[in-house]
Formats: C-alpha cells, sequence, structure tokens
C-alpha cells in the first residue's frame, strides 16, 4: 500500500540527511546563557512565589522513549512541536529550505497527488521547519520526517466522518445512496457496509436501482443472499427511482433500520444518467449520498467527485483498492479538495474488508514498513 509514494519520501528524508549541511540548515549552534543558581531558602516557611527552575535537558534516547509512552498513553503520533528546544537548538534557515521543499513538492505531483493539496503540504512543511529551533539530538531526517507528517496530517484532518456514530443517530429508515463510474467496485463496497450494518444489529434493505444492466442487479441480488438480507428490485430498464421508492416504502412498512440505494454506474459526463440520478434522490430523498472512487484513478477519481458533487451533493467518499494503490494521491487530495470526508477505504475483496478511515491509520501506512 502506497510503496510507490512511501519509498520516494524515505529517499527523500535520507537525502536530506546526507547531502544538505546541517550547519547551513539549521545555523551554527548558539551559547547557551548560563543561569544563575537560586540562592537557598533560610526560612522554612515557603515564599509565595518561586522562580521556576529549569527542568534537565534529556537525552535523545530519554525523549524517544518519552515520546513512545505519550504516544501509547494518547493514542496519537507525537508531533515535530515535541522536538522543539528553546535554548540551543540549530535554528532553521529559510534559504536552505528550498532544496527539500521542491524535491517532496514534485514527489506528491507524482504520486497524483492534486496541485492545491501539494502546495499545501509544501507550505504546512515549511510553516513547521523555518526559524524553529529543534534540539540537536535528533537528525536531520527525523525532523524533516515528523515535520512531512504534521503538514499531511493537517490536511488529513479538515474532514473526518464517524459513520458508525452517525447511523446511530438517524431515525429509520435511513437511507443510504451510492453513486460513481463503472469499475470502482461501487456494488461490493455496498455488500460491505450491509455487513458492517448487520453485524452493528442494523437490518438493511438493498435498492437495485442499476436497471440498466442486468449483471448489475444480479451481482446485488447474489449479495443480499450471501448476507441474508432483503433486496428490492425489479426487471432490466424498470425506472430506477420507482426501485428507490419501493425499497424506502418496504423498509418503513417493516420497521427496517437502514436502505442501500445502488445507482448504475455513470460517466460523469453523461447527463441523461446524471438527471436520473437526479430523480432518484428527489424520490427516495436520501440522508446521505456516498461517491464511491477508485484510489487507483488518483485525480480522475477527484474530478469525478466533484461532477457528482455538483450534480446531487456528495457527503461522503468510499475509496475502493486502497491496498492495491502505490501512489495514494486520491487519498490525500480528495477529502480536503472536495470538502468531503472520506468514510471508508476497502482494502480487499472480502466482506470485513472495509476500514473506518482515520488519519492516523492512513499515516501510519504511508511513513512505515
Amino acid at each position: 500500500m502506497f510503496d510507490s509514494l512511501k519509498s520516494k519520501l524515505k529517499g527523500l528524508f535520507s537525502k536530506a540527511e546526507k547531502n544538505l549541511d546541517k550547519e547551513e540548515i539549521f545555523g551554527k549552534e548558539e551559547e547557551q546563557t548560563p543561569t544563575t543558581p537560586s540562592k537557598p531558602i533560610q526560612d522554612s516557611t515557603p515564599e509565595p512565589e518561586q522562580p521556576v527552575q529549569e527542568q534537565p535537558k534529556l537525552s535523545r534516547k530519554e525523549m524517544l522513549k518519552l515520546q513512545k509512552q505519550q504516544k501509547s498513553s494518547s493514542g496519537g503520533a507525537h508531533k515535530s512541536s515535541s522536538m522543539v528546544s528553546e535554548s540551543g537548538g540549530k535554528k532553521i534557515k529559510d534559504s536552505a529550505l528550498d532544496e527539500i521543499l521542491d524535491e517532496l513538492y514534485f514527489t506528491l505531483l507524482e504520486a497524483d497527488v492534486a496541485v492545491p493539496v501539494a502546495d499545501k503540504i509544501k507550505e504546512g512543511v515549511r510553516a513547521n521547519l523555518l526559524g524553529k529551533k529543534y534540539d540537536r539530538s535528533y537528525t536531520l531526517e527525523e525532523v524533516v520526517e515528523m515535520s512531512v507528517k504534521d503538514a499531511i496530517r493537517d490536511v488529513l484532518e479538515i474532514n473526518e466522518f464517524d459513520f458508525d456514530q452517525w447511523i446511530s443517530e438517524q431515525k429509520r429508515p435511513t437511507v443510504i445512496m451510492f453513486v460513481g463510474i463503472n469499475g470502482t467496485g461501487k456494488t461490493t463496497a455496498i455488500a460491505k457496509i450491509a455487513n458492517r450494518l448487520q453485524n452493528n444489529g442494523k437490518t438493511v434493505v438493498m435498492a437495485a436501482c442499476d436497471t440498466f444492466r442486468a449483471g448489475a442487479i444480479e451481482q446485488l441480488t447474489i449479495h443480499a443472499d450471501k448476507l441474508g438480507c432483503k433486496i428490492v428490485k425489479q426487471t432490466q430498464d424498470a425506472d430506477p427511482a420507482a426501485v428507490a421508492f419501493d425499497a424506502v416504502e418496504h423498509a418503513r412498512s417493516k420497521m427496517k433500520d437502514v436502505v442501500l440505494v445502488d445507482t448504475a454506474g455513470r460517466m460523469q459526463t453523461n447527463s441523461n444518467l446524471i438527471e436520473e440520478m437526479k430523480k432518484i434522490v428527489r424520490v427516495a430523498k436520501p440522508d446521505l449520498k456516498v461517491f464511491v472512487g477508485d484510489s487507483l484513478a488518483g485525480n480522475n477519481a477527484i474530478e469525478q467527485a466533484k461532477v457528482f458533487d455538483d450534480a446531487v451533493g456528495i457527503d461522503a467518499v468510499i475509496l475502493t483498492k486502497i491496498d492495491t494503490d502505490a501512489k495514494g494521491g486520491a487519498a490525500l487530495s480528495i477529502a480536503h479538495t472536495i470538502g468531503k470526508p472520506i468514510a471508508f477505504v476497502c482494502n480487499g475483496q472480502e466482506y470485513g474488508d472495509i476500514v473506518k478511515f482515520n488519519t492516523e491509520w492512513m499515516i501510519d501506512r504511508m511513513f512505515n514498513e
């Protein structure tokens, strides 16, 4: 997963350590102003205000051990701010950052990261590094890597969406509509969501609204049979909006929890099919509209999501095939570019191969082995 991007980033960090002059990057070591020790207290009564005593400086080994403990207790990774030194550190200069930032920028573009997102990450790294004093016990490689992680984390955390929490707060039947083009794995993603909902005690109705292809109805029927959930369908070429209406009415009468509406895989340039999708929205009144995109499509997935968002309004995104994605551009870019959160990523073909998207999960797979 993300092997190409991961390899290039590691090469960048390694080059920063080996090829760049630390004195040029950080500046020369600054002299520390000696502190005057406080006088011993003669009176046993404590003074109203005591000077704050400077804490002993931790070695790099001790600092890394402390950060590991903090990560374990808080459940999140430490940030580059934990490397900042109040005194006696090395101050990073503006002129020496250009080589690192330019290479980072083109590495992101080669990984299909959208230009606005690459710009934001680049400027985030600059802000994390420029003018800061970093403890001399850290290597340049460690400082740059943590700064890049922080900039990517800021991009990913813009929109986070807890699907499980959201579904628990909805009235039944909750209607969820899935849109996207052919070949993205949309029908399989719907089955994975159905499986997840049923495992959480919810009852599910599937609506086979892709009536343009008999194969699509058959595929969804197979998933419904395997999962043991109700499917509402009609024959090929039936009105998709009528199928959606019947499914919602069935769920309402039978007190079912969730309706999952499959739609025909539409090329975003097909205006007739886009209009048909708008009709389904008017009839079924979905509570959540989910765009299912192929992470391997990179920037094309982002452009597709924009068209669907303009047409019917997207609320969340599911990215499929992320387990085979070597670049990671779509996963990094799509939420920030269209301003909609990634709800799930699919990382395999089994029903359980769906992961609720989490920023730290993504960071971990981008930078760790």
